[in-house]
C-alpha cells in the first residue's frame, strides 16, 4: 500500500508543477523554461516521497537518496536557469509555435510538458521505490557502488558544463570546437555524467532487491541522451556550425571517456 501512496503523491506533485510551469510558460510565451525545471521536478520528487514513506522506509537509504538527488537537481536547475536567463525561447519551441500558431498552446501541454511529466515519473523511479521499507537496512555493497558511480557522474556533468561555459564566453572561440579538458575524452562528458548519476541512483535502490524492477529508469535516460533528444540532435547541429567537427567525432568517444584516437594527415 505504501508504494502506491508514494506513487501517487509524486505523480500529483509532478502534473502540479510541470502544469504550473506551463501555466508561465504561456504569460512569457517561452516554452524553454520547461528547461531548468526538469531538475528541479526530482528534487520534489524525493522530498515527496521521503515525506510520504515517513517511518516506513530505511532512514539511511532515504536520506541518501534525496541528498543525492537534490544535490544533483538543483545544480542542474541553477546551471540551465543561468545559461538561459536573457537567451529567449530555444530554437526548438520556436519552430513548433511557428508550425502550430495559435494552438501552440495546448500542443505543448501535452507534448512537451505533459510527455516531460510522463519521462520525470519513470526516470524518478529508483527514487521513489528506495524510500519504501526493504531489506538490506543500510546502503550495502551495492549502494556504496552506486554512491561513488553517482560521484563520477555529477563530476563528468557539473565539470563538463563548467568547461563548456567558459568556452562558449570566449570570444575567440567562436565558430571552434571544444577538445580539451574533459572534452578531450569525451563529445558529451555531461551527457555521460547524467548517465551514471542515474545508474548510481537505480543501484542504491537496486540494493533493496524489488528495487532491480527501476532498472528501466537508467535505461530510459541512457537511450533518450544517447539515441533520441541527446546526442544525436546535437550532433547533427554541430556538424553543420562547426568546421572541425567530423575530425573531432572521428577520434573522440561519443560518450564513454577514452583517450582520443590518433588520426591521419592526408597531407602527409
Amino acid at each position: 500500500m505504501i508504494y502506491v501512496e508514494v506513487f501517487g503523491w509524486c505523480a500529483l506533485a509532478i502534473v502540479v508543477l510541470l502544469f504550473t510551469t506551463w501555466l508561465i510558460s504561456l504569460r512569457l510565451a517561452d516554452a524553454s523554461i520547461i528547461d531548468p525545471v526538469w531538475g528541479l521536478g526530482f528534487v520534489v520528487v524525493a522530498w515527496v516521497a521521503r515525506i510520504v514513506a515517513g517511518g516506513h522506509g530505511v532512514p539511511h537509504r532515504q536520506d541518501v537518496l534525496v541528498a543525492l538527488t537534490t544535490i544533483w537537481g538543483l545544480r542542474l536547475f541553477v546551471h540551465l536557469a543561468i545559461r538561459h536567463r536573457g537567451q529567449g525561447e530555444d530554437f526548438r519551441y520556436r519552430r513548433m509555435r511557428r508550425k502550430h500558431g495559435d494552438r501552440f498552446g495546448t500542443v505543448s501541454l501535452v507534448t512537451v510538458f505533459g510527455l516531460q511529466a510522463v519521462m520525470m515519473f519513470t526516470v524518478s523511479l529508483p527514487v521513489q521505490v528506495g524510500q519504501v521499507p526493504d531489506h538490506p537496512s543500510g546502503l550495502g555493497v551495492l549502494g556504496v557502488i552506486g554512491t561513488a558511480v553517482w560521484a563520477v557522474g555529477l563530476f563528468f556533468e557539473a565539470v563538463g558544463d563548467w568547461q563548456l561555459t567558459r568556452f562558449r564566453a570566449d570570444p575567440g572561440t567562436a565558430g571552434t570546437v571544444l577538445d580539451s579538458g574533459l572534452w578531450r575524452y569525451t563529445r558529451h562528458p555531461n551527457y555521460f555524467g547524467d548517465v551514471c548519476v542515474w545508474w548510481g541512483l537505480f543501484l542504491i535502490t537496486a540494493a533493496t532487491g524489488v528495487g532491480a524492477i527501476t532498472i528501466l529508469s537508467p535505461v530510459l535516460m541512457t537511450v533518450l541522451l544517447v539515441k533520441v533528444s541527446g546526442v544525436p540532435l546535437l550532433e547533427y547541429s554541430l556538424r553543420k556550425r562547426r568546421a572541425g567537427y567530423a575530425e573531432y567525432c572521428r577520434r573522440t568517444s561519443s560518450l564513454v571517456p577514452r583517450p582520443p584516437r590518433r588520426t591521419i594527415d592526408p597531407s602527409s
